[in-house]
């Protein structure tokens, strides 16, 4: 995967506005070494933990909107804050790594930063951090409302009204079923069969 290695002064570009100082001085503090890649399906961040001197690594992915780095990078940090204090003795994504994290996104809720829309939806995330930013599905469908690029005629399955056509990435046409849980139940309507759907997946509607 190709990546891009950017200067402190380019990082202003991938955050909102009043964030840059709190961020730098975060990533100066704990040596961060920060790198934004191109897109990833299987991830939007990672940490990696300082070992043999080096410094500690983050990456995020750089066709994120604004907020959506800004979460992810937090996401991230976190791990890195609960490495600091508690090395490995601690589960990845345990009780100190989510109290970790919600006390950073307090932090930068507080700049008065994020709109009403996306604030409010943290206030849910603070309650019960998820493992992944992917596993933030009510947050993200917030965040991705403001994408800078929208795809004309394309929406995400879990803003499909139940019974409306779509055709998948792959030029399946399936038919939007009921919500199970955190996935949706699509059935292709050439074979009849069941698939699940993230509510994340994005894909172009077929109209009436």
């Amino acid at each position: 995967m190709a990546k891009v290695e950017h200067p402190l002064a380019a990082l202003s570009a991938y955050l909102p506005d009043g964030t840059f100082e709190p961020v730098v001085q975060l990533i100066n503090q704990y040596k961060v070494h920060l790198t934004v890649t191109r897109a990833r399906k299987s991830v939007l961040g990672d940490y990696r933990h300082a070992v043999l001197g080096a410094n500690h690594k983050i990456t995020v992915n750089g066709n994120l909107n604004k907020y959506e780095f800004l979460i992810t990078l937090l996401h991230e940090l976190a791990h890195l804050l609960c490495f600091e204090q508690y090395r490995n003795r601690v589960e990845a994504h345990g009780k100190e790594w989510k109290n970790i994290y919600s006390a950073l996104l307090v932090s930068f809720i507080q700049l008065g930063i994020f709109p009403a829309d996306i604030q409010k939806s943290l206030q849910k995330t603070l309650l019960n951090p998820a493992a992944t930013a992917n596993g933030e599905t009510a947050l993200l469908l917030v965040l991705r409302k403001y994408d800078a690029v929208k795809k004309e005629g394309h929406s995400f399955v879990a803003h499909l009204a139940e019974g409306t056509l779509f055709e998948s990435l792959k030029g399946r046409i399936f038919r939007r079923g009921k919500k199970r849980r955190i996935r949706i139940e699509c059935v292709e309507v050439a074979t009849g069969h069941v698939y699940s759907f993230s509510a994340l997946t994005e894909v172009r509607v077929i109209e009436p």
